[in-house]
């Protein structure tokens, strides 16, 4: 017997589920097909830290992204950096949602020190 709320497996002998306070079925319905989803490039960056605050941004929006190549930047970097795929038909909000940031982008200095006076 299962719970189809927390999906929680119950011996016999329980007919409602203890958490949930919902009746038990006798096999969990099957997960329906995800929907197919086009993915298109919005940007690419080298800095794990950039990587993180996209992230945050798409999260709390809800928008549909992943980054390409992510883990391949830790092993080796300035190799393949990530690159940030969005849903197309979310694609023009998170343009705009990332147009104003000001990412570093490398994450490396090129030996461009600042003044020191």
């Amino acid at each position: 017997m299962f719970c189809p709320g927390c999906k929680t497996e119950y011996r016999e002998g329980f007919s409602v589920c203890a958490d949930c306070n919902i009746g038990l079925v006798d096999e969990l319905p099957s997960e329906p097909f995800s929907e197919y989803v086009e993915y298109e490039e919005i940007m690419v960056t080298y800095n794990p830290a950039d990587v993180a605050i996209i992230k945050s941004i798409l999260d709390a929006e809800e928008i549909t992204y992943f980054f390409h190549g992510e883990n391949f930047m830790h092993v080796r970097p300035l190799v393949e950096p990530a690159r940030l795929m969005v849903d197309k038909e979310e694609a023009q909000d998170a343009r705009e949602l990332l147009r104003d940031l000001n990412l570093s982008i490398m994450g490396i200095n090129l030996g461009q020190d600042d003044d020191k006076d």
